[in-house]
């Protein structure tokens, strides 16, 4: 396992120990936290740079280690806002969940939204976050209009699809290399509840699950399954699969119509309060969570507000706490739709054997691929979490071994071990990413502690 980096040498900002949301890796950088866009070209250490959000990428993404981080979550004011198309203009540290409180009783909600809407506009260009809905929207990419970015030499341009078209391309699944996003333009959705119409198919092992999710994807925008990670033998790939749409006024029940547009409540419910200890999840707390989870997920209620539709997770505050002090993993592949069933069951079976505990295990359907080093292409995806072990990072070199043979790829805004050489061959456009790295940012002002290990700086 990695050890801790050491401190950054210089004075300039505030040393401290930061890691993404799996807590591990961690390291010591030195953050600095601009209040406005104005602020950011000064913070730049062309010594090495790197901007941060609300920290949700779960392995090294967000670290820079003995670098600078410019922490962008203070720059989250609204610029313009076009009522008539939905279209916002806001600064990178807005984040999703700032958009829905605003916009939402407007009858707007985000395009495109990951499981957590405690991230950043930055954070979601950065990652090319994806969804429920990508075999229908696509990546965050294909909402976003424009962006103004601070390049390495202290300009700020503006990217479009029309304008520096590489750079705007280049910077979706970019992890945050080419620069600092520093506004963006992005379109919302026109939604006229904050509900949406939900439906349950429980199936009894993976041919059962990938072929409802071959026949929902035709008919159901929105689509995740949730899958047993303890079953073994004919039931493997057992669980239960969620399919749903936007619900208009007429579909919600009485007691919900006389405010169709309403808001979660702006803090969690729940917060995990302490790190729990590393024992805490083992083989019968797993069983006990499982069939919790499947319960929760086969009863689901045929009308489901957004925030237990979207974003479970974001209920409980701090939950990644659960994992223990030495903090987890979440292994996320995507590969082809032929043959796809037969990889998956075989990445399964090496899970199950493989004495680690499995936790969260979700699979959709993916649409085509649309970015340079987007992760989604038109294939089966599967995410799992794991806490770290000793033993765990060779497992998943094994893993990536797999899902590399089958043409598949490995999704950067969760991983923490994949190698250089590996991630190479998953991503056939890297080196025309890296011909845009070098012309924009030639002297790698702008690093990561992600960015070093897979070789994209």
């Amino acid at each position: 396992m990695n050890a801790p980096h050491p401190p950054p040498s210089s004075s300039a900002g505030h040393v401290r120990e930061l890691a993404g949301w799996g807590n591990y890796p961690r390291a010591a950088c030195r953050v600095v936290s601009p209040a406005f866009t104005g602020d950011v070209a000064r913070l730049v250490d062309h010594a090495g740079t790197l901007a941060r959000g609300m920290g949700r990428s779960y392995g090294d993404a967000c670290l820079n280690a003995q670098g600078v981080v410019i922490d962008t979550t203070g720059l989250d004011r609204f610029r313009h806002f076009d009522a008539a198309r939905g279209v916002l203009t806001c600064e990178a540290g807005v984040t999703l969940a700032d958009i829905i409180e605003q916009y939402a009783p407007q009858g707007w909600f985000p395009l495109i939204t990951p499981g957590t809407k405690l991230v950043t506009v930055g954070g979601c260009i950065a990652n090319d976050v994806h969804g429920k809905a990508h075999h229908v929207d696509g990546c965050f990419s294909q909402c976003v209009e424009s962006f103004t970015i601070l390049l390495a030499d202290g300009r700020q341009v503006t990217a479009s699809r029309d304008d520096n078209a590489d750079l705007f391309w280049a910077n979706f699944g970019g992890m945050g290399l080419l620069g600092i996003i520093l506004t963006a333009t992005i379109r919302l959705r026109r939604i006229e509840t904050t509900y949406f119409r939900q439906e349950s198919f429980t199936a009894r092992n993976l041919d059962e699950m990938i072929d409802l999710l071959d026949q929902t994807a035709e008919t159901h925008p929105y689509q995740v399954a949730w899958i047993d990670s303890l079953a073994r033998g004919d039931r493997l790939g057992r669980g239960v699969l969620t399919v749903g749409d936007h619900a208009a006024p007429d579909d919600l029940p009485n007691t919900l119509r006389h405010s169709p547009l309403r808001l979660a409540p702006a803090k969690p419910s729940v917060k995990v309060p302490v790190t729990l200890p590393n024992m805490s999840l083992n083989p019968v707390t797993l069983r006990m969570l499982n069939r919790l989870l499947e319960a929760v997920q086969a009863r689901g209620a045929p009308i489901a507000h957004y925030d237990s539709f979207f974003y479970p997770l974001d209920i409980l505050d701090e939950w990644n706490r659960g994992y223990g002090a030495r903090g987890f993993t979440q292994y996320q592949f995507v590969v082809p739709l032929d043959d796809g069933r037969r990889v998956v069951r075989r990445l399964l079976e090496e899970i199950s054997g493989s004495g680690f505990l499995p936790f969260l295990n979700v699979l959709k359907r993916l649409g085509p691929e649309r970015g340079m080093l987007s992760f989604p292409f038109a294939g089966y995806t599967y995410a799992i979490d794991f806490p770290i072990q000793d033993g765990l990072a060779a497992f998943l070199q094994k893993l990536d071994a797999i899902v590399l043979d089958a043409g598949g790829r490995i999704y950067l805004g969760k991983d923490a071990f994949l190698s250089a050489d590996t991630f190479a061959k998953m991503y056939p456009q890297l080196d025309k990413w890296r011909a845009i790295k070098d012309t924009y940012d030639p002297d790698g002002v702008f690093t990561s502690d992600l960015g070093r290990r897979v070789g994209l700086c």
